[in-house]
């Protein structure tokens, strides 16, 4: 991994009482001041996993010192894992460590992590405080920002969770030197995910270094982690629980977490699932006239230059997909809705597909 010359940065997300930063730099796991600025009293509770641990557990540890009240937890990896059994299991930690409302839950991991630990927060003694330290590039530019907590249910992803904003976000660019290349081109997913929405410009810069990303450059990481945190913290700012434009974020999800739901949480990463989702809804939005075969070769392209899905799974038809589709949590009144894209860079919540035409669009979408 290149080493970045660039000195950390720092952005917020404006919610007023409740705003907090993300901090975004090389080597930040090694401050142990800008840790401990965010801890709500001494008692600490790293939550973490057994893929992770062994990496960043002992550095975090060493950061905070020997003067907190510091408890570890490490959990099995795996979306599989994401679920009400596994936070129990963050609970019986904390009562039986008898943390008060001052204490602090640490997520250090990724979005599984991250959206396990904030959910524990959430809901332990009417919640407490926790900070986000993601260690994947999907969960630094995503899952970590915005407050989002849950777990899986088996009828449907994300369905059981709470809006719970951390009290910082600390992004440590070295941890992605670690990462598989599969979990990287998922993280990339939803770094295009914010060109294809809202930052025609954006998509351009990431056409132009995809390359550098996927070769862990680092001021090249540092800037596309900026321009989506960015992104992602201006559209929480205006729209936190998600009844409006926040909504817009999920371009790709509702094809993709049909797919995770069919194929079995882990078995496809998310960013995976999303990637496919999102070529998906561009060709969708084709055969509504919105896109030009110029414009869906684009996607495609974008897509996989970062190592990306564009076709579905083989065994998944149109019933499949309609059946997680039809629980999707956008949805309202029986009507599925789907971010499209009117253009790049231009996208919308749709609920006006005939359902004729949205059954004969997933019969025929590309399969593998």
């Amino acid at each position: 991994m290149k080493t970045s010359l660039v000195p950390p940065r720092t952005l917020d997300v404006a919610l007023g009482e409740r705003r907090y930063p993300i901090h975004i730099g090389a080597g930040l796991l090694h401050d142990p001041a800008l840790l401990r600025s965010h801890l709500a009293g001494r008692q600490v509770l790293i939550v973490t996993n057994e893929a992770v641990a062994p990496l960043y557990l002992e550095m975090l540890k060493q950061a905070l010192g020997d003067d907190l009240e510091v408890r570890e937890l490490i959990l099995p990896d795996g979306e599989q894992t994401k679920t009400l059994a596994t936070v129990s299991r963050i609970w019986d930690a904390l009562l039986e460590a008898g943390f008060n409302r001052r204490c602090t839950l640490i997520a250090l991991g990724g979005g599984v992590i991250g959206d396990m630990t904030g959910y524990a927060a959430a809901c332990y003694q009417r919640g407490v405080a926790f900070i986000q330290v993601p260690t994947t590039l999907l969960a630094q530019i995503d899952s970590s920002v915005g407050g989002k907590t849950g777990v899986n249910h088996p009828l449907g992803k994300n369905m059981i969770g709470a809006f719970w904003q951390p009290r910082a976000v600390i992004v440590d660019t070295d941890t992605l030197a670690t990462l598989s290349e599969r979990e990287l081109s998922a993280g990339l997913a939803e770094v295009i995910k914010y060109g294809l929405i809202g930052d025609l410009p954006f998509l351009a810069w990431l056409e132009e270094h995809m390359a550098g990303l996927r070769g862990l450059d680092s001021e090249l990481l540092i800037e596309a982690i900026l321009r989506s945190c960015r992104i992602k913290a201006d559209i929480v700012a205006e729209d936190e629980t998600e009844q409006g434009v926040r909504a817009l974020l999920n371009l790709g999800h509702t094809f993709g977490h049909a797919i995770e739901a069919h194929q079995g949480y882990g078995n496809w990463l998310h960013g995976e699932a999303v990637g496919t989702g999102m070529y998906l809804a561009a060709l969708l939005s084709q055969r509504l006239n919105w896109l030009a075969q110029v414009e869906i070769e684009r996607v495609g392209a974008v897509l996989t230059a970062a190592g990306l899905p564009l076709n579905t799974p083989a065994d998944m038809d149109a019933a499949a997909f309609l059946e997680h589709m039809r629980r999707d949590k956008k949805n309202l009144d029986a009507r599925i809705r789907l971010v499209l894209l009117r253009g790049l860079g231009d996208a919308c919540l749709y609920d006006e597909t005939p359902p004729a035409l949205l059954e004969q669009f997933l019969q025929e979408c590309p399969k593998k």
